[in-house]
């Protein structure tokens, strides 16, 4: 992980709160709006936020098919909430554009709205326990290929990983423990 530095779009979303998590775990970390600053990057993290809106600055900025390319170079990738959404093959019932990355069908807004935010312990496979902070979160109808889950809440898929790729359906950047964010580092 010396020299590597995680690159977090930073075009809408908690790209503020996952850049001091990243700073905490003592990586390098830097916000990424072109196609020249994700260049610079080794890793990306998509944060959550209005997935909408992510995707339409993704392709304003020509980032999508950039961040596409780069992972099938080996780029790892770590989607949170709008991120997971985002990383998905599918989203279920909704036409949106996607990168079309992880082997998973997504439920956008799966557990409610905004009012319906919650916190929830969480049994996380290869990691342990920890919190979930869910806002407005997704969780993964299903999943195939290669794709694993890591963790579930009432029977919901809320944690998968496929490769070099990871996504949460919750945010442990607006919590205090960084153990997800090590789990991502070690997939550098």
């Amino acid at each position: 992980m010396a020299g590597k530095t995680v690159g977090i779009l930073a075009l809408q979303g908690a790209f503020r709160e996952h850049e001091r998590a990243l700073q905490k775990c003592g990586a390098k970390a830097r916000q990424v709006r072109t196609r020249d600053e994700l260049e610079q990057v080794d890793a990306l993290i998509i944060p959550g936020g209005e997935s909408t809106a992510i995707s339409r600055l993704m392709q304003t900025f020509q980032l999508d098919e950039e961040i596409i390319e780069r992972n099938r170079q080996g780029m790892a990738i770590w989607g949170t909430c709008a991120g997971m959404i985002l990383l998905a093959h599918e989203i279920v019932g909704i036409k949106q554009p996607t990168l079309g990355l992880m082997n998973t069908a997504v439920v956008r807004n799966g557990f409610g709205r905004q009012a319906d935010s919650f916190e929830a312990d969480l049994d996380i496979e290869g990691i342990g326990s920890g919190k979930g902070l869910f806002i407005r979160a997704p969780y993964v109808q299903k999943v195939w290929g290669q794709a694993n889950i890591l963790a579930c809440f009432e029977e919901k898929i809320v944690m998968v990983e496929e490769g070099k790729l990871l996504a949460t359906a919750f945010h442990p950047e607006l919590t205090a423990n960084l153990s997800i964010h090590d789990y991502f580092l070690q997939k550098i």
